[in-house]
C-alpha cells in the first residue's frame, strides 16, 4: 500500500472518530442510528465499486446477494427448533456449539442457531451461488450482462417474497443480536449505539484496505486491463474469465457480508432490500462517485444514504436517484467528484467567441 492511500486511511479514520465525536458534544447521538446503517450499505457499495470500475462488470442483482445473506442469516437465527430437538441432526449441531438457547420477548423457550455459524452459512451459500451464477452470466458484456444480473435479483426478490419460511411480505423480525465478543453485540440497542457505530465503520476500513490492496496488486492491473479492452488483455496473456469470476464472487461476498451485520442491526429484514430499485440505487452510486475510486463511491453514498434514510428525498426518494444518474451519465460520466465545474460551464455557456484562424496567404 502507498503512503496516499496510507494518509487517505489515516484521515477518514480520523473523520468517523470525529463525526462520533461531535454527534456527541452537541447531544445528537441519534444520527449515529443512520451512520450505523449506511456503513454497511457502503461495505456493499465498495464491493460493487470495485467489479464495475476495476472489472467493468456491471451487476443490477447486488441487492439479492445482500437478501441472500441477511435472509439466510435471519431465518437461520430466529427460527425455533425446540420441536425439532429430538431430531439426529438438530442434536448434533446443539452438542457441537452451533446452537443456542434463548428466550423471546414473551419470555418463551427457543432453540435457534448462534449468529457465527448463520454467518458462515449464509457467506458460503452466497459464495457458492455467485460462483455458479457468474461462470454463465459473465460469458455476456454491456446490456445483456446488466438484464442477466436483472433477472437474478428479480428471481431473489420473488423467492424471498414466496417462501413461508422467510416470512413473505413481511420479512423476518425479533432477529437476535450478533455476539462478536463476549460484551460486544452488533445489535438496534440504543445502549450500545456507539459500539455498533464503531463495529461497523471498523468493518468498512477493513474492507477497504483489503481492496486497497487487492486494486495495487498483480490482480489490480489485471482487472484494469480487462476494463480497458478485454481482448488486449487475453492476448497478453491474462485469463480474463477467470479474474472477472473472482471479483464477482468477492463483491457477492461483500454484499452478503453487509446484509448479515444491518439485519442483525435492524433486528429484522424484509422483501424491500432485496428489491430492483436497490440494486439500480447501489450502481448509480457507484456511477455518481467515479466507478474506478473507491473513495468517491464511498462519500457519495454516505451522503446520498443519509439524505434517504433521514428522509430528506420523501416519496421521491428513488426518482431523485434515477434523475441523478441521468445528469450524472450525461455531463459528469467519470463521477461527480472528478467533474471540472468551470470547464463544463465554459462548454455550456462561452463566454467569449473564439477566433477564427486566418490561413495565410501565398506569397
Amino acid at each position: 500500500m502507498n503512503k496516499k492511500n496510507i494518509i487517505h486511511l489515516a484521515c477518514f479514520t480520523g473523520i468517523v472518530i470525529l463525526v462520533q465525536l461531535l454527534t456527541q458534544w452537541t447531544d445528537t447521538a441519534y444520527y449515529l442510528t443512520q451512520l450505523t446503517m449506511i456503513a454497511y450499505y457502503s461495505l456493499l457499495i465498495i464491493g460493487l465499486c470495485t467489479l464495475m470500475g476495476y472489472a467493468g462488470q456491471i451487476s443490477l442483482g447486488h441487492a439479492g446477494f445482500f437478501g441472500i445473506g441477511g435472509y439466510i442469516s435471519a431465518a437461520l437465527t430466529s427460527h425455533n427448533l425446540i420441536p425439532y430437538q429430538e431430531n439426529t441432526l438438530v442434536k448434533m449441531l446443539n452438542n457441537n456449539g452451533f446452537l443456542v438457547g434463548r428466550e423471546d420477548l414473551y419470555g418463551e423457550a427457543l432453540l435457534s442457531f448462534h449468529p457465527w455459524p448463520a454467518c458462515i452459512i449464509a457467506i458460503s451459500f452466497t459464495f457458492i451461488t455467485a460462483f455458479i451464477i457468474g461462470i454463465p452470466v459473465l460469458k455476456l458484456k454491456g446490456h445483456y450482462l446488466a438484464m442477466a444480473t436483472l433477472g437474478f435479483g428479480i428471481i431473489i426478490y420473488r423467492v424471498v417474497l414466496a417462501t413461508e419460511v422467510f416470512g413473505e411480505a413481511d420479512g423476518l423480525s425479533e432477529v437476535p443480536g450478533f455476539q462478536l465478543l463476549p460484551g460486544l453485540v452488533v445489535s438496534g440497542d440504543f445502549g450500545a449505539r456507539v459500539e455498533n457505530y464503531y463495529i461497523a465503520w471498523s468493518l468498512v476500513l477493513i474492507g477497504i484496505v483489503l481492496l486497497l490492496n487487492l486494486t495495487n496488486s498483480r490482480v489490480g492491473r489485471a482487472l484494469r486491463s480487462i476494463h480497458g479492452s478485454e481482448e488486449a488483455a487475453e492476448a497478453m496473456g491474462v485469463n480474463t474469465a477467470r479474474y472477472k469470476l473472482y471479483i464477482f464472487v468477492l463483491s457477492a461476498v461483500f454484499a452478503a457480508l453487509a446484509g448479515i451485520f444491518l439485519t442483525h442491526y435492524n433486528g429484522g429484514i424484509g422483501p424491500s432490500e432485496t428489491g430492483i430499485l436497490k440494486s439500480v440505487r447501489y450502481v448509480a452510486i457507484v456511477a455518481i462517485g467515479g466507478m474506478a475510486n473507491i473513495w468517491g463511491p464511498l462519500i457519495m453514498g454516505v451522503i446520498l444514504n443519509f439524505m434517504s434514510l433521514r428522509g430528506m428525498l420523501g416519496t421521491y426518494d428513488d426518482a431523485v436517484f434515477g434523475v441523478i444518474l441521468i445528469l450524472v451519465m450525461l455531463f459528469a460520466p467519470h463521477g461527480i467528484l472528478r467533474l471540472n465545474i468551470w470547464e463544463k460551464c465554459r462548454t455550456i455557456f462561452p463566454l467569449t467567441a473564439s477566433k477564427p484562424t486566418r490561413l495565410k496567404e501565398n506569397q
